[in-house]
């Protein structure tokens, strides 16, 4: 470049730095919102502002995070040494060659660092062995550097720039990652050109929560897989990708809460623990403490006797090692037969207990079996079960409130190993008062639209991460979920489509009275409709008691909504309130009759039609990330052999 284009770009960089400042200077100092508890500025309030944070410059702040990566560098120092002649009164200087390794240890610092590692050149401190001893002292200089730290709190995508000097803390402290560190600076322009705007030039280290071990820490390696981050549950929030899940899910809660206060629903606490069975198609979580109390009973009992097998078998190994020992040494002969005797007493005892404990674990056995269990010396004096769904209790309100819904946690013990389903699973339920299934499907249908929608508006900078990321596609499947009309289809032209099918071989043969499996399912939302489905009128066999059933004498009022590239996301009903058929349908289903007599209630005393249905709301987080397994959108997942934190 010619010294006047050289000249020219110098004055506009000039005049552009010259204008910030000036317009730096215009802008109002906005005041700093700091956390109310903790009295640090949230960096979401830093970062996510239209201009960067740019207006914030020359403000003081303290701020606290985990450090996602680092970089040192050393301030430039003056390479040569100071080197004073050493006093000598009676001799005059001597004179040495001085060698090139020895000018390099005195010029290179790091060079001399690494000749001191394998012990060549002394300590450079003017010792006997140092090169520069003789009649020569060397006034070593600290070295000071300055660590770029990138700091994330957790409240937004971005992270903060802090420079931290290294006469503030050591460097090999406040580097490694996932370091917590709290300081207090001064908010600056960013000094290196790139995504930031600002940075913090930290004046005081307020807090600083080490790594102890850094190859030990999951995070300390790049990129590690979603799959690989479930056996560290509790580290991975600090990842950028499951952080920004943790706020999505955070605000699909807050809409769907918003979603039916704004409605007119009251929200209604169900119990997680029940003895009615609301889905006879899945298996159930028992609650019982019969189970340990026997095992506090055995205990007991193994406490009392003073004994226990791992003892005796420790005492066998050091009598067989005394008989040997009195072998090798010709003992005599008393000793060793007293020695034989001793060791025959105690196998004897040991297979003793062996079969005592044997006896034991075959009665454990057969008290885990239902039918062998006394459930009036239970804690709840009967059968009791984690609640599959909560709609059953949700009703008694609904008959008395007109329109609730309900948020929580339900459970089904299912050894599936799909991609969609976990033991443990929030789910949102709702029940209206004087509604039918028509009035449940179309609340359903504004509810997934509603949320769609939120999270667009809401999650900016998440759903940007997101779509870079993770599914490039995410944004145009939630609009399309948004503002299309859902295909509305009975059960009956479901299954007259996917018999139609030629170019697919299904796992589950498609026939009537079959319930529809997730590759259905799928098969209609993705590829046949390529839109969200409703399923209508199912048959009566594959739906539970309690769904209303309809003139036909077949199918039953219940719905399914179907979403492209995750599933059913919805399932509800409207509900029988008619306590004729309700018994039929008990009596039909081999349940106990005296279990549901509160719920028969409902039917005797003022009934009233009523709908609702289950929202699975893990799904719709799925749904709403493109993340393509449930386990990795759960804070902490529960599914069958897994259970890490």
């Amino acid at each position: 470049m010619a010294p006047k284009e050289e000249a020219t770009n110098a004055k506009n960089v000039a005049t552009q730095h010259s204008q910030e400042e000036q317009l730096l200077h215009q802008l109002p100092k906005p005041n700093i919102q700091n956390s109310k508890y903790t009295k640090r500025a949230v960096l979401k309030t830093l970062l996510n502002r239209d201009d960067g944070g740019f207006a914030l410059v020359g403000e003081r702040v303290v701020v606290g995070g985990w450090v996602k990566s680092s970089k040192e560098v050393r301030k430039p120092q003056t390479l040569l040494p100071q080197i004073q002649p050493q006093p000598h009164h009676d001799q005059p200087p001597q004179h040495k060659d001085v060698t090139c390794t020895e000018i390099l240890q005195t010029r290179v610092p790091i060079f001399r660092s690494f000749l001191k590692l394998f012990g060549v050149g002394g300590g450079g401190n003017g010792g006997k062995d140092s090169p520069l001893s003789f009649g020569q002292r060397v006034q070593q200089q600290p070295v000071f550097s300055t660590v770029t730290l990138q700091v994330s709190d957790g409240s937004c995508v971005a992270s903060l720039q802090v420079i931290v000097d290294s006469t503030l803390a050591p460097p090999g402290r406040i580097m490694p990652s996932g370091t917590c560190i709290l300081v207090e600076g001064v908010i600056q322009q960013a000094t290196t050109s790139g995504k930031h705007t600002i940075e913090l030039k930290a004046e005081k280290v307020l807090h600083l929560g080490v790594v102890e071990d850094h190859e030990k820490y999951p995070l300390s390696k790049k990129r590690l897989p979603l799959h690989t981050l479930r056996n560290w549950a509790h580290f991975r929030p600090r990842t950028t990708t499951v952080a920004s899940m943790a706020r999505i899910r955070h605000e699909l809660t807050h809409g769907t809460h918003t979603f039916f206060q704004n409605n007119g629903f009251l929200y209604v606490q169900v119990p997680i623990i029940t003895t009615t069975d609301s889905d006879e198609f899945s298996n159930k979580f028992q609650v019982t403490t019969l189970l340990s109390n026997k095992a506090t009973e055995e205990e007991t009992s193994t406490k009392a006797s003073g004994v226990s097998l791992e003892s005796i078998k420790a005492s066998l190994k050091e009598k067989i090692n005394r008989i040997e020992e009195l072998k090798r040494t010709d003992s005599n002969r008393e000793a060793l037969l007293a020695a034989v005797q001793d060791h025959k007493k105690t196998n004897e005892l040991a297979l003793e207990l062996e079969a005592e404990e044997k006896r034991e674990k075959a009665k454990a056995n057969a008290l885990i079996k239902p039918d062998r269990l006394n459930f009036l010396d239970d804690f709840f004096s009967c059968q009791a079960f984690l609640t599959v769904s909560g709609r059953l209790h949700l009703e008694s309100y609904a008959c008395a409130l007109g329109n609730v819904y309900s948020f929580g946690p339900r459970f089904k013990a299912s050894t599936s190993q799909s991609t969609r389903h976990v033991s443990e699973m929030w789910t949102v339920e709702a029940e209206m008062a004087f509604a039918e299934l028509e009035e449940a499907m179309n609340c359903a249908t504004d509810l997934l639209k509603h949320l769609c929608k939120w999270v667009m508006q809401h999650c900016h900078e998440d759903m940007k991460f997101v779509l870079k990321r993770v599914d490039q596609n995410i944004a145009l499947r939630l609009q399309s979920v948004q503002s299309t009309e859902f295909e509305k289809i009975s059960y009956y032209k479901a299954i007259d489509v996917l018999k139609q099918v030629k170019d697919k071989n299904f796992t589950t043969n498609v026939e009537w009275g079959v319930p529809l499996t997730e590759e259905h399912e799928s098969y209609l939302a993705d590829e046949v409709y390529k839109k969200p489905v409703i399923i209508y009128d199912h048959p009566k066999e594959v739906k539970p008691f309690y769904v209303r059933q309809n003139d036909d004498g077949k199918t039953v009022a219940a719905f399914d909504v179907i979403v492209p590239k995750v599933g059913a996301v919805i399932r509800g009903s409207q509900n029988e309130e008619r306590i004729k058929m309700l018994n039929i349908r008990i009596e039909e289903q081999g349940l106990s009759k005296d279990q549901y007599e509160w719920y028969l209630d409902l039917r005797r005393y003022g009934t009233a039609k009523h709908a609702g249905f289950s929202l699975n709301f893990d799904l719709v987080v799925l749904m709403a990330t493109g993340i393509s397994d449930i386990r990795d959108v759960i804070p902490f997942q529960r599914s069958f052999g897994k259970i890490n934190n």
